[in-house]
């Protein structure tokens, strides 16, 4: 399997930050939504999502950047050495008077040692790789990787959303409040399946949230433009104003300019917790933004030709003074 550095196109010392943006970049270059009946472009997609993975885990890129697991995330084996044996031995005496070849008349050897040490010595070292390799042969199975798109809306209040698999298997993706665009899901026991009684690995759904036609957000913040007529905003209105729960009234003052930003406190995005609780929303702000419609009103344009403010204003007086 390729080096997941590669695979991202980022360097060995590379930010969390720089990995993430690496992996959307290429995630929606090669989304087989994108590139229907694409083969290639779908393998790409795996593997850049497989290395995300690996990259975006610290522990993992840990191991792997010791070279404790390979580039699918398996434990790379270790196998034991006869010097590691042979190092508890160094140091002893195998002389044993009148021998001068060190050994003894064969009832065992100079120093303590016998036929049945060397056997029990060499005899370790094959159990411990038979019981190691037992155990190298119960493997967990693999993460998948997906990337599944949300509306705007179904980040913010909360969703569930079914994902087909490419074996036609179906997942259910709970969708907590305040999902954040870049998250990724974690469905345990739902990837590969394990090998020799290994469990099976987890399902990591990447999400993109779609952006919203009149909503932007920071954060728990949310923001929008709302539209005002003249009337409205001279004479003060109490206007209907869209929030991701449902629209509400506020209420406009008299003579609120075009620009006047109001809060509408916890009508913002849900906090959600490392336990995927609902937290406390934060708030919404709503901007005026004065419009006189989109059809020429003659009586509106008769009356102010004919119109003589009491106190003429000039709301351009600061940029026509003087620096």
């Amino acid at each position: 399997m390729e080096d997941p550095y590669v695979i991202l196109g980022v360097a060995r010392d590379a930010s969390q930050d720089d990995i993430r943006r690496a992996y959307l970049a290429l995630a929606k270059a090669h989304h087989p939504d994108l590139n229907p009946g694409d083969a290639k472009a779908e393998e790409r997609f795996k593997a850049v999502a497989a290395a995300n993975g690996l990259l975006s885990d610290a522990e993992k890129r840990g191991r792997f950047d010791r070279g404790e697991i390979d580039p699918s995330g398996q434990e790379r084996p270790t196998r034991p050495s006869y010097r590691d044996h042979a190092e508890t031995a160094r140091g002893r005496r195998y002389s044993h008077a009148g021998d001068p070849a060190g050994f003894d008349d064969g009832e065992g050897m100079g120093g303590g040692w016998s036929a049945e040490d060397f056997s029990g010595l060499f005899g370790s070292i094959f159990n411990t790789d038979r019981q190691k390799a037992g155990r190298s042969g119960q493997r967990r199975g693999r993460d998948e990787r997906y990337a599944l798109e949300i509306a705007f809306l179904e980040a913010v209040n909360g969703a569930t959303r079914r994902l087909t698999l490419p074996d036609g298997r179906t997942l259910d993706v709970r969708i907590a409040p305040g999902t954040d665009d870049g998250a990724v899901l974690r469905l345990r026991g739902q990837g590969g399946e394990g090998r020799d009684g290994g469990g099976a690995g987890d399902a990591l759904i990447a999400v993109t949230v779609a952006p919203h036609p009149f909503f932007t957000r920071d954060g728990q913040t949310i923001r929008l433009d709302v539209p005002v007529t003249l009337r409205e905003a001279a004479l003060g209105a109490s206007i209907s104003v869209p929030t991701p729960g449902g629209p509400v009234r506020m209420r406009v003052p008299p003579h609120s300019d075009n620009g006047a930003e109001f809060r509408l406190r916890g009508r913002g995005v849900p906090a959600t917790g490392g336990d995927g609780a609902e937290g406390v929303a934060g708030d919404l702000f709503a901007t005026l933004r004065l419009t006189l419609g989109t059809e020429p009103d003659a009586a509106l344009d008769a009356f102010l030709r004919d119109w003589t403010p009491e106190r003429p204003a000039n709301p351009r007086r600061m940029m026509e003074e003087p620096a």
